[in-house]
């Protein structure tokens, strides 16, 4: 379920954090898609991130956000988001609390979740990316692509980005049965 970018209200849209820090303490990635247990006896969700770098600087500080080294995260689905519609989704359409099955009723407080899996692409200039590509080995949860894939108006019909986008599924690590 798509998180950032959505809403015009950045202030609703679901954060990461680290399990007892404050809520001022979060991470708010530029992309940030969620993919929720179904199983409400065993809540979790997993995550890909979008980070859109603009410098390498600025990637450096963002990576260190998502090391393997760093503890658990939590994910924070605040009440105007759980409550909310999708934009763009069609008259009548359910709130966000019903789509992901894992509460009984509306929400009163906010959603907090492990988070289980972390996936996150990076988007660098052209001349970074390249540089970076070159020099660079990437850790398990990261993917690299140049900043033009992620700003392209069809790069969701980009074979490439889609091909990308697959192999960051936690899905793309098992073999299909013909079961």
């Amino acid at each position: 379920m798509r998180a950032r970018p959505g809403e015009a209200d950045t202030s609703t849209h679901p954060f990461l954090r680290l399990p007892g820090s404050s809520n001022r303490l979060r991470t708010i990635p530029d992309g940030l898609w969620l993919h929720f247990s179904p199983d409400p006896a065993d809540a979790f969700c997993d995550i890909l991130c979008i980070e859109a770098c603009s410098t390498l600087q600025n990637l450096l500080d963002k990576r260190s956000r998502f090391a393997p080294s760093t503890t658990s995260l939590l994910a924070v689905c605040p009440v105007p988001w759980l409550t909310a519609t999708p934009p763009g989704s069609p008259a009548g359409a359910p709130p966000r609390w019903k789509t992901i099955r894992l509460l009984k009723e509306e929400p009163t407080a906010p959603l907090v979740l492990p988070v289980r899996d972390v996936r996150v692409l990076y988007g660098l200039k052209k001349r970074q990316y390249e540089g970076f590509a070159r020099t660079q080995m990437p850790q398990a949860h990261e993917y690299f692509c140049p900043m033009d894939a992620l700003t392209d108006e069809d790069g969701h019909s980009n074979p490439a980005m889609q091909a990308l986008i697959a192999r960051a599924s936690g899905v793309a690590n098992f073999m299909r049965l013909p079961w």
